[in-house]
């Protein structure tokens, strides 16, 4: 394994996998033909292998973590390479925002599962009800933009308090089990309901936030960027906040209590932590998240239906965390774009979409049961992880 013992090696390691990342993202959302897809998810493959092997990508983490600022400002260039690159392909800046939205769902799930160990397999049944929150709004006529999406990552939360009594009086699998049938019974609830559209669904306006109609083209500098690029900019722009604030509390001692809850609850509890309340936090700020990517995928695609919604979904973004490491954001895009974007681009397995998530799940606990990207071992004091 090649050394980055120096810090510019590290920077030069950052900027590199940045650089790849950002190339091969674009590259594979522009491919249309099965066969070249194919052969650029092997390539990326067997870079994404070579810079683990060669210590790229943990050089790239650690320099991401000493320099954090220059983090944010490659990643800013980036998001505008992939924009500017994408403008006029409707199909690619759509799938690009859906990659967004359940990256930006995700990182809800990381902070229960990943931070606090609650196990959550209603992950798309939250995302619903942020969902349907935003289509009833819409009914009541002008309700500004920001208070429709603020309101769904909210109603997303209270439904969720409904189920805190038996997540925080369980744990393992029993918990899992009651967010489980939580996901069963939303969509058995929306499919009966005429009031929220029943099977056939509801349409829904498109999004207008401070003035601005999220279906509308932009020109700029002489350009036409498609409307989704509203999308992108917006998701983008949740994912940027919500990561820093997951990083926030990643480093600071809140992360710390929720290491310790998730690892051992009764350890928590004989050295005086509230497990309940740790509990609490992060089922709420990983539901509003939820239902916040919800109410955003409702309105770009001005529809929502049961279909939308069903557990297979809910499975779907739990085999990402597995795949991209559970509790390391930085390995969810990789994994998103796989479980997102192969049976978009590759037709033949849309029916067996799910059937191959499950083989791909089995394949990496085997053989790389931290995921694509582990998470480190948290440093309590130089020298010293945990």
């Amino acid at each position: 394994m090649y050394k980055f013992g120096t810090v510019p090696r590290r920077i030069a390691a950052l900027l590199t996998t940045i650089v790849a990342a950002t190339g091969a993202l674009s590259a594979v959302i522009e491919i249309n033909n099965e066969a070249l897809f194919i052969l650029a998810l092997l390539v990326a493959t067997a870079g994404t292998w070579l810079a683990h092997r060669t210590g790229l990508l943990v050089a790239a983490e650690l320099a991401a973590k000493e320099k954090p600022n220059l983090l944010r400002a490659s990643l800013v260039v980036s998001a505008a390479f992939l924009i500017v690159s994408l403008r006029e392909d409707t199909f690619g800046l759509l799938m690009l925002a859906t990659v967004l939205i359940y990256v930006l769902a995700c990182f809800g799930l990381t902070i229960q599962m990943g931070f606090a160990g609650l196990t959550n397999f209603g992950a798309a049944a939250f995302m619903g009800a942020g969902g349907y929150t935003v289509a009833m709004l819409a009914r009541l006529g002008d309700v500004p933009g920001l208070i429709s999406l603020m309101s769904a990552g909210a109603v997303s939360v209270v439904i969720g308090f409904v189920l805190l009594a038996p997540v925080l009086r369980t744990r393992g699998h029993y918990a899992a089990l009651t967010t489980l049938a939580f996901s069963v019974m939303f969509t058995v609830f929306v499919d009966a309901s005429d009031v929220l559209g029943g099977p056939q669904g509801i349409k829904l306006p498109g999004l207008i936030l401070f003035g601005w109609d999220f279906s509308r083209d932009i020109q700029l500098g002489g350009y036409t960027f498609g409307s989704y690029v509203n999308y992108v900019i917006l998701t983008g722009g949740f994912v940027g906040l919500s990561g820093l604030l997951i990083g926030l509390m990643n480093r600071s001692w809140i992360g710390v209590w929720l290491d310790v809850v998730r690892l051992d609850e009764t350890a928590a509890s004989i050295f005086g932590l509230r497990v309940w309340y740790w509990k609490l936090l992060a089922f709420t700020l990983g539901n509003f998240l939820l239902g916040l990517a919800g109410a955003i995928y409702a309105q770009m695609t001005a529809f929502i239906a049961p279909a939308n919604f069903q557990l297979g979904d809910s499975l779907a973004i739990v085999s990402i965390l597995i795949l991209g490491g559970v509790g390391n954001i930085w390995g969810i895009l990789p994994a998103t774009l796989l479980v997102v974007l192969l049976p978009e681009k590759l037709q033949i397995v849309q029916e067996y979409r799910f059937l191959i998530f499950a083989l791909v799940v089995i394949f990496v606990l085997i053989v790389r049961p931290s995921g694509i990207l582990p998470r480190r071992m948290r440093r309590l004091q130089e020298g010293v992880t945990a």
